[in-house]
């Protein structure tokens, strides 16, 4: 079967959520309306994946080195946001401490496709990027992913 290839680019929707009441961290579509979808002012993107930790187990036995799956951890994850002119905005939702969750939708918003990914987050820093090249103003907002992510989980339905 052939596959229907895309980009995310132009396709995947970011979204910055300050709560979300169920436990299972997935959000229904009114509390992603009133989240904040930022996806315009990103310039690029770090991490935002989750990584096993393999633990080696070699022996006596044997002359290879084998592994068993270890614990999980999310990788580093940043975005780089261009700097609004005029406006703050982001630079204020994605203040330095600022909790919430960031929510991706890979696939764009198609209600009911296995395609959100939600990260808790805390912001731990928030840096302008200085530069003398000719290119837009930019800063960098790094996440600590602050609990196991939910992934591949089902965008809500839309509202009637």
């Amino acid at each position: 079967m052939p596959v229907k290839k895309y980009m995310r680019r132009g396709t995947s929707k970011f979204y910055f959520l300050e709560t979300i009441a169920a436990g299972t961290m997935i959000p229904t579509r009114t509390e992603l309306t009133a989240g904040t979808e930022f996806s315009e002012f990103i310039a690029s993107m770090d991490g935002w994946t989750v990584a096993n930790n393999e633990i080696e187990t070699p022996d006596m036995a044997d002359t290879y080195d084998s592994t068993i799956p270890g614990s999980d951890k999310a990788d580093s994850s940043s975005f780089t946001f261009y700097e609004d002119e005029v406006d703050a905005d982001i630079e204020e939702m994605l203040a330095k401490g600022t909790t919430g969750y960031v929510v991706i939708l890979r696939k764009g918003d198609v209600p009911a496709n296995n395609s959100m990914d939600v990260f808790p987050i805390r912001v731990a820093s928030q840096s302008p990027q200085y530069t003398a090249d000719n290119e837009a103003a930019k800063f960098v907002v790094t996440c600590s992913i602050t609990s196991r992510p939910v992934q591949g989980a089902p965008v809500p339905a839309a509202t009637p």
